[in-house]
């Protein structure tokens, strides 16, 4: 192996020493707003205006490029063609990849239903707007052509009506706007994330919208929702109207509403098949949170959920059970489930370039302009060759008149590049006037002729004064924007797809959350250590012994049902609410659910008391250590906000001993550390609706003493039990016959 050489001058690779940089490898101090602005903010500048946010025609760039590459195809008639050919040809504008150019026409294409008027006609799979999962097939497997409706586009782009600029490489023209003639901004669907902001229009009906831009035209100060009722989606569904909001949309072009999706019952197959879903969600997105709530027991009422979509469009099939009634499970899912959803509204437009968030009304105020603009344009090209072709036969006019003349000049004429002089010489005319006669076929030198092209001359006259009518007057452009927009409802006019229903049809108050949840029994079991478990009757039969952490016991068992209500009492006078369908189902081999992290307690706080219930009725009882009684109604916790945590739930100047829940008044034994006990009715206790109260003082205690037990007395269980009753109280109670005050101390 030949040594390597050393890094010296002599062996360093030569370079030119023009090839060097001035400044390279230079570090520039710059602030962070002056990097901003000259890096982020041309970036951010060409997302906005070269992408995101569509223009006044209802396109953005990605759009119109595809759209009129196959119009230049001749897609606009005929058969269609492989979709790959025409995103090949298309790149010749978008200098984006070919992905990108497909999924543009996937969009516009009728086959993806997301549009109330596709301009693509497709032929093979393009996938589902409304289905994640069916997706598009490849662009060599697909075809494609220009539906009949994007006609209205590319009416007259060939009359100078709108602006052409070079595309990327400057080997094409390509326009800037389409000449549309309707609205299409506000007919089809358009959505755009851009940097710093967005758009999102939903799609109107054409009938409406058109109908309302005629009415515009003619008073400026219509109310737009007299005639443009309201959004209208290619997928159907329901809006739930409310007038006030969709007035506020159309004036500021921010806003939401709710749409939901419709069902028809099959009482045959009890069964419910929903065939039409909101546009802001997909079939499988509903299928997956109702097989949720079903996993969560929250929804009961349904056997099986499964996706039935055919060539006939959408359909959702969901199973009921025995005895459940339609209507009422479809307003669970409408409130628990995306088949009710609101769409949100951001009408943002780059209009010249800028670009703003408009109302309805000035949307149509700039189309109008808009296409007034197109309409004079293309009038003004019209007249200018009419007025060219008027000139070139008013000359033709002076050599009809003397034919023989106009022969005798050619024939005399040595020099073919004679002609043309020697006519303007000979008749008066100029040399593009010449120029048209010397080109007159010998065939065309018959009285026919000439007065055929004499008539042109006049109908000519009459169009030009016509045309020149139309440019100076304003009314008469409006006129035939009218008239247009009344061919365009003729032609592609149709009914609402989207159903308006009142706000009051949409009322699911009467949908509480009990009854969105499962009310199967259940047994639910609390430990002293705070560990919570729920467990069915099923599991709970076939379990073994319950599995505790070391040193922990069940302080309490209770059977209950999904539906309930939880309210977890801790040490530091404070209660949290909670569900039991919020808990997973559990089994006896488990330590359970640790309450005080699932329900999120304050560092140190523990719970020692559970209570389930529905209806909140019976009451509280809280023993304390001085041997005060407290008593709560239930319904005092409950809470009109839903809130999940309550402080100051019973008197913390007193030390709590026991907690209890009781449904009725029952007697409780107490027993203290003097060794004395006491028999009370929980009757004779007054109930405080407060629920920080201190009590009643019931068994005195001497200083130094204290309560040490507090339990639900069962008649009969004492001998002679009128001895440890009172008729007043506080009192100090009686001494047990058995045991003694010492005994009682080291029972604890």
């Amino acid at each position: 192996m030949a040594p390597r050489k050393k890094n010296t001058e002599e062996t360093k690779p030569k370079v030119k020493a023009d090839a060097y940089i001035a400044g390279a490898g230079t570090v520039v101090e710059q602030q962070v707003t002056e990097t901003l602005k000259t890096n982020f903010m041309p970036y951010a500048m060409s997302v906005i205006v070269s992408r995101a946010i569509p223009e006044i025609d209802g396109f953005k760039p990605s759009h119109r490029k595809l759209l009129y590459t196959m119009y230049n195809m001749g897609l606009l008639n005929g058969p269609t063609v492989k979709s790959a050919n025409i995103v090949g040809r298309t790149m010749q504008l978008n200098p984006h990849g070919d992905a990108a150019i497909y999924e543009t026409m996937v969009r516009l294409s009728e086959g993806h239903a997301a549009l109330l008027h596709p301009f693509v006609a497709s032929k093979g799979s393009f996938g589902k707007a409304y289905s994640r999962d069916m997706q598009y097939a490849a662009s060599r497997y697909t075809e494609a052509k220009l539906s009949p409706i994007s006609a209205e586009l590319f009416a007259d782009i060939d009359k100078d009506t709108v602006d052409f600029v070079d595309n990327y490489d400057a080997t094409m023209k390509e326009p800037t706007l389409f000449p549309v003639t309707f609205p299409t901004i506000l007919v089809n669907a358009n959505m755009g994330i851009a940097a710093g902001m967005a758009s999102q229009i939903c799609p109107f009906n054409l009938k409406e919208v058109c109908e309302t831009t005629i009415a515009f035209i003619k008073d400026n100060d219509i109310n737009v929702a007299d005639t443009l009722l309201a959004p209208d989606f290619p997928i159907g569904g329901e809006l739930i109207y409310n007038r006030e909001e969709m007035e506020n949309i159309y004036k500021t072009g921010r806003g939401s509403f709710k749409v939901r999706g419709t069902y028809t019952y099959d009482k045959s197959q009890n069964c419910i098949d929903i065939t039409e879903i909101p546009p802001t969600t997909t079939s499988e997105a509903i299928i997956e949170k109702v097989v949720e709530l079903v996993k969560a027991k929250k929804i009961t009422e349904i056997n099986d959920i499964r996706d039935e979509t055919d060539l006939n469009g959408l359909k959702i099939t969901v199973d009921l059970k025995r005895g459940t009634d339609p209507d009422k499970l479809m307003k669970k899912l409408y409130k628990m489930t995306p088949m009710q959803d609101s769409f949100a509204c951001n009408f943002n437009i780059l209009i010249a370039g800028s670009p703003q968030v408009l109302g309805v009304k000035e949307i149509i105020s700039e189309w109008v302009a808009f296409r007034s603009e197109c309409v004079r344009r293309r009038v003004f090209f019209t007249l200018t060759k009419a007025k060219e072709k008027l000139h070139r036969l008013k000359g033709m006019e002076k050599i009809l008149l003397d034919i023989d003349k106009a022969v005798k000049i050619v024939r005399d004429t040595k020099e073919e590049k004679e002609v043309v002089p020697n006519l303007m010489i000979g008749f008066g005319i100029d040399e593009i006037q010449a120029e048209f006669v010397a080109e007159i076929k010998l065939r065309h030198l018959n009285k026919e002729y000439i007065l055929n092209r004499l008539a042109d001359i006049e109908d000519l006259e009459k169009q030009v004064s016509e045309m020149e009518d139309i440019l100076n007057s304003k009314t008469k452009i409006k006129r035939i924007i009218i008239d247009e927009l009344s061919e365009v409802i003729k032609k592609y006019g149709k009914d609402r797809v989207t159903r308006i229903i009142g706000a009051d049809s949409a009322d699911y108050s009467d949908i509480s959350e009990e009854s969105q949840a499962d009310a199967s029994p259940v047994t639910l079991f609390f430990t002293k250590e705070g560990y919570f478990k729920k467990i069915t009757p099923l599991s709970l039969r076939m379990s073994g012994e319950q599995k505790l952490k070391e040193g922990d016991v069940i302080t309490q068992t209770v059977e209950s049902t999904g539906d309930k209500d939880l309210l977890f009492f801790t040490d530091s006078a404070t209660v949290y609410k909670s569900r039991v369908a919020d808990f997973a189902d559990g089994k006896a081999s488990v330590l359970g659910d640790f309450v005080a992290s699932k329900l999120d307690f304050d560092e140190g706080e523990n719970a020692i008391y559970m209570v389930d219930t529905k209806d909140y009725s019976g009451f509280m009882i809280f023993i304390f250590d001085n041997g005060r009684i407290s008593k709560v109604p239930l319904n005092s916790y409950v809470t009109k906000q839903n809130r999940k945590k309550l402080i100051n739930a019973y008197c913390s100047k007193h030390t709590v001993h026991t907690i209890m829940y009781l449904s009725e008044d029952r007697d409780l034994l107490l027993k203290s550390t003097s060794g004395r006990m006491l028999l009370v009715n929980t009757g004779s206790i007054p109930l405080k609706s407060t629920k920080d109260n201190g009590g009643i003082a019931v068994m005195t205690q001497k200083k130094g003493q204290r309560i040490f037990s507090a339990e639900l007395y069962e008649s009969g269980t004492l001998e002679s039990e009128h001895r440890y009753r009172t008729k007043n109280l506080p009192a100090a109670g009686s001494k047990e016959l058995i045991g003694t005050a010492s005994q009682a101390t080291m029972d604890l």
